[in-house]
């Protein structure tokens, strides 16, 4: 005998947005929901399978047995099958058996609505609910203000798994113990923002979160979905935004995750060209199908209803992009025009990005897309994808490749730093030194830096400087804001020990100083993607290595004047043009004594002289310390 009941959350309104593929919260409706069925509280459970001849819900309440607990088909062709089962709890454990039409196959899947999971390696679904009691409504009421592309934007990239780990056992900190130690530490540091890598259900830890099976779970390697409530909580009462990494372009074959659900391929794309995605060995979700459409799309509006998240750092867009990405000529088709762009992909990405800013005010959408692909960060109504941001991964390479350059040589390669200025407008660009940047063998971003220790040092304090100065918001992963020596492993805590040395200690320095000037000077953020927040002063020093530049905001007298050294040799009497009189005060300098630089100031203000100078009828003159980029202010 069926122990399930009839029952429904569904109306016939959610059914058509649902094959319309424009039902954005299916979230409401879909997976595990406690309920109340004539006068019994139990849960209601409803699955898409439509490909199934049977599903059952099987876990520790059965005994895991198939056909004890029968879900009963819809009339309506959706294939969502559904019932309730009574004298259910919070924390019961289940699965769906699915028998597909398919020659008899049967597989058994963890629920892709399951709001909680068990802790990997276990791989069941669990009944929970969400409710929790919210104290962020100062920040959510003012969110837009600080989320606004003219705010300040200095994003802090964390991996929860080895931020920091407990004592010497290597455990895991909780969402819990984040709420205070990460929280305290990020507000000392002065990050605007917090970009967690992925923080959904994944199996696998190597693949640090980027292989998801729990799109609707925060990972319970940490804790409680309450506890990562809490935990953004206490980041938004603090004052500090939360971006998610979210993964909407591939995920895992994992026997009990989205691939081949019902015996059929039903979330990812059915022909292997489009389906499979050769680097990272795992399926791709079919855009072009509704329903796949409306499971994205309400999995970005969870996160930003439900836990308060301020924006979506979406991964690996490219990929998404090119049906030719990682492939070999014969393993993809053209798309109707001849061409390779992937046009329901370019139709999905531009109904998410209008779907969410539509209903979510103050958050905000980053492209990790790193090809020339146009309109990224510009409105779907004028072509565009629809993005907020998109990271700027031309200037990261660029930028890098040039400082690991030994210094007397810099000056053939000057155009390699400032080709960035050139298209630097097109997009909303974020300057990411991300995460990627510090594995496989490519050292840490201090290691990176050429010279003895002291110009290493000196030459991450001119980069963190420059990154800082030129336009666009920034992130800086986990580590670089001390000079983390090695590169990162997700298997164990950062090198917080590192600290206890002056040269590290002043990076971090350095990193509070400029999260301070970026938060504090309208000119380093105002007009941060727009053509007229940025003059050049001299970009052709070569023979000196040294740039020359400023940042404009709103207000002509909120202008600064960014000078660079990139060689060890002290400049004196360094002229640069300005364009009226003027007097001019240093604000900033990578060399100065706290952040372990050897402290050749400009200690007096300094006034312009009439001399004519880089095109300009004004100029003065200044001295450069080694390996630094210094900062003025207009008196």
């Amino acid at each position: 005998m069926n122990k399930v009941i009839t029952y429904s959350l569904f109306t016939d309104f959610d059914i058509a947005l649902f094959k319309a593929g424009k039902h954005y919260r299916l979230y409401e409706k879909m997976g595990a929901h406690f309920a109340e069925v004539d006068g019994v509280k139990g849960v209601y459970f409803a699955v898409w399978a439509p490909t199934a001849h049977s599903v059952s819900v099987v876990g520790d309440f059965n005994y895991w047995t198939q056909g004890e607990h029968l879900l009963q088909v819809r009339w309506d062709s959706s294939g969502i099958w559904e019932g309730f089962i009574p004298n259910l709890d919070q924390g019961t454990l289940y699965k769906y058996k699915i028998e597909s039409n398919n020659n008899g196959l049967v597989t058994e899947k963890a629920d892709p609505f399951a709001f909680y999971c068990e802790k990997a390696p276990l791989t069941a679904s669990v009944a929970w609910n969400l409710d929790y009691q919210w104290k962020d409504s100062n920040w959510m009421q003012s969110r837009k203000q600080h989320n606004d592309l003219t705010k300040p934007y200095s994003v802090y990239e964390v991996h929860l798994g080895s931020w920091k780990r407990k004592g010497s056992g290597n455990d895991f900190l909780s969402y819990i113990d984040f709420a205070t130690d990460l929280v305290t530490y990020v507000l000392e540091m002065g990050f605007t923002h917090v970009e967690f890598m992925p923080v959904m259900e994944y199996p696998y830890d190597p693949s640090w979160g980027y292989q998801l099976v729990g799109y609707f779970a925060p990972t319970s390697r940490f804790g409680k979905p309450q506890d990562f409530m809490f935990l953004v909580d206490k980041l938004h009462q603090a004052g500090i935004g939360v971006i998610l990494d979210w993964v909407p372009s591939h995920f895992p074959e994992d026997s009990h995750g989205l691939g081949f659900f019902d015996g059929s391929h039903l979330y990812e794309h059915p022909d292997r060209r489009k389906g499979y995605h050769p680097d990272w060995k795992s399926l791709v979700f079919n855009y072009g199908r509704n329903e796949v459409r409306s499971f994205l799309i309400s999995n970005a509006f969870f996160w930003l209803q439900q836990y308060h998240i301020d924006g979506l750092r979406v991964d690996a867009v490219a990929s998404m992009l090119y049906l030719d990405y990682s492939r070999k000529e014969g393993e993809w088709e053209a798309n109707i025009f001849g061409g390779n762009e992937n046009l329901e992909t370019i139709s999905f990405l531009r109904e998410f990005n209008e779907a969410v800013y539509g209903n979510f005010e103050g958050i905000q959408t980053i492209a990790e897309e790193s090809t020339s692909f146009p309109m990224v960060s510009k409105p779907t109504f004028v072509g565009g994808l629809g993005f907020g941001m998109k990271w700027m991964m031309g200037w990261m390479h660029d930028t890098l490749d040039y400082f690991q350059k030994d210094t007397i040589y810099r000056k053939f390669h000057q155009n390699d730093l400032t080709f960035s200025m050139q298209y630097a407008f097109s997009e909303n660009f974020m300057l990411p030194l991300s995460h990627d940047e510090v594995v496989y063998g490519k050292k840490s971003i201090a290691n990176r830096m050429p010279g003895d220790e002291w110009q290493k040092f000196a030459n991450l304090r001119l980069l963190y400087g420059y990154m800082f100065a030129h336009p666009g918001t920034k992130l800086l992963f986990m580590g670089g804001e001390f000079g983390q020596s090695e590169e990162w492993n997700f298997q164990q805590s950062l090198d917080w020990h590192l600290l206890q040395y002056d040269y590290h200690k002043g990076i971090q320095n350095v990193i509070k100083d400029l999260n301070f000037l970026y938060k504090n000077q309208p000119a380093l953020h105002e007009k941060q993607f727009e053509y007229d927040g940025f003059e050049w002063i001299n970009y052709s020093d070569h023979d000196n290595a040294v740039i020359s530049f400023m940042r404009h905001g709103l207000h002509p007298k909120n202008s600064l004047i960014i000078v660079c050294n990139f060689t060890p040799v002290i400049r004196h009497n360094y002229r640069i043009g300005l364009p009226n009189k003027m007097e001019i005060k240093e604000i900033f300098n990578s060399d100065a004594l706290q952040y372990g630089g050897s402290n050749v100031l400009n200690t007096n203000e300094l006034k312009t002289e009439k001399q004519a100078y880089d095109g300009r009828d004004f100029s003065v003159s200044l001295t450069l310390p080694p390996l630094a980029v210094v900062v003025f202010e207009i008196k």
